[in-house]
């Protein structure tokens, strides 16, 4: 199994906050990640899984049963399942503060988004550091397999562990076929969400057609028979479960008229191929909307290594002057950043005219190659894996 990045993360986070929530989607790894560090921590370790009925049992009296671990570090894994936890949690957090017990007392496990969790450990606010533990990203597989690290490999099976780690293409394929059934037959509905699987399936496949676009809930809509209140539901759902990510649009002040619908990405690549049904990269470079799969993939890798100081939205005008991706700094920087798979891409007008609509500082075009090059106005080319290496040394200095 490759080493998780993660983990230093917990320690530390562990080591300075009472709670701790390790949060990302089922079968990423948060488990494995939670009891590996809990065996380096000089603490008692009890985990209890929400989903095993026997440990559930075990919470019909919260506050009973966990006063009973005084000093431990207790792991509760799907906390989503009792969202009334939270409020048990910090009377107890209190009460060992008061003891002299000042960090390490929980870590949470959980396969929903922070948004949906927020209302109910609201009650835990300056007690609880949130994390993220998302599939394997080109960051992580790049520091760990150096130059023997296939990017089309990732790109097109996805990150999941169990599906990047498969022995060959059309194992990966397998799994990510019995991921999806299961996440839509037995997870969700496990997490309390009332969808029924087949209309939440056909959503899901529908989705993926428009991933890199804004949806049109009213089109989808009718193609389901069912109300575009019902398909911005279902949409939030995907979201709070980690496997849609909704970009948001740019929000400055110009004398133009913007696009203000969010653009979609199903969160894994190999996960939306599987939905429109691509196993090969042959398959795969023959799809009319590869770019748009390629795109989601460079944007899900840049920002799963930057936190919460940095802001992150796409650009278009209603005449489609378009940048794919800006980031703000948290030292006020503004990157425009254009996504291409061509090796030797090339720039619309509209690309130059909007990065002076949102005053770029920094404008880039990330692309497949290992080179590196200026394009006319300060433009530079550059590949995905030197990028992240770039802004993985900024966010360091920052």
């Amino acid at each position: 199994m490759i080493k998780r990045d993660i983990q230093k993360k917990l320690e530390k986070a562990l080591n300075a906050m009472p709670v701790v929530a390790l949060l990302g989607p089922r079968q990423v790894g948060k488990t494995t990640s939670a009891l590996k560090v809990s065996k380096s921590l000089e603490k008692k370790t009890t985990y209890l899984d929400l989903e095993s009925d026997a440990d559930f049992n075990k919470l019909r009296d919260p506050e009973a049963y966990l006063k009973r671990f005084s000093n431990e570090l207790l792991i509760i894994d799907e906390v989503q399942r009792k969202p009334d936890l939270f409020r048990v949690i910090r009377g107890i957090v209190d009460e060992r503060k008061r003891n002299g017990e000042r960090a390490g007392h929980f870590l949470l496990l959980g396969s929903a988004s922070r948004d949906l969790l927020q209302h109910s450990s609201e009650t835990l606010a300056g007690r609880i550091r949130y994390l993220e533990l998302t599939p394997f990203t080109t960051s992580e597989l790049f520091v760990h397999e150096g130059n023997k690290f296939d990017l089309d490999k990732l790109w097109l099976n996805g990150g999941f562990p169990d599906s990047y780690l498969a022995d060959d293409n059309e194992e990966s394929w397998n799994w990510r076929s019995d991921f999806i059934s299961t996440y839509m037959e037995r997870d969700l509905p496990s997490m309390g969400v009332g969808i029924a699987p087949t209309q939440l399936k056909r959503f899901w496949k529908m989705l993926a057609h428009y991933n890199g676009n804004q949806v049109n809930s009213s089109e989808i809509g009718r193609s389901l028979e069912l109300s575009h209140t019902t398909i911005k539901s279902h949409l939030d759902v995907l979201t709070d479960f980690y496997m849609v990510r909704q970009l948001q649009p740019w929000s400055g002040n110009i004398k133009k008229r913007l696009i203000k619908s969010p653009k979609i990405y199903i969160r894994d690549t190999g996960i939306l191929h599987s939905l429109l049904r691509l196993p090969s990269m042959d398959a795969l470079f023959t799809y009319p909307s590869m770019g748009a799969s390629w795109e989601g993939f460079v944007i899900e890798n840049i920002l799963s290594i930057l936190d919460d100081r940095w802001e992150s939205s796409y650009f278009r005008t209603a005449t489609q002057v378009e940048i794919d991706l800006v980031l703000h700094t948290p030292n006020q920087e503004v990157w425009a950043i254009e996504v291409k798979r061509a090796s030797a891409p090339k720039l619309s007008r509209g690309f130059y005219e909007a990065c002076k609509d949102i005053q770029a500082t920094h404008k880039w075009v990330i692309n497949s190659s290992q080179d590196r090059y200026p394009l006319p106005n300060d433009v530079e080319v550059i590949g995905l894996i030197e990028f992240i290496e770039l802004i993985k040394a900024k966010v360091a200095t920052l």
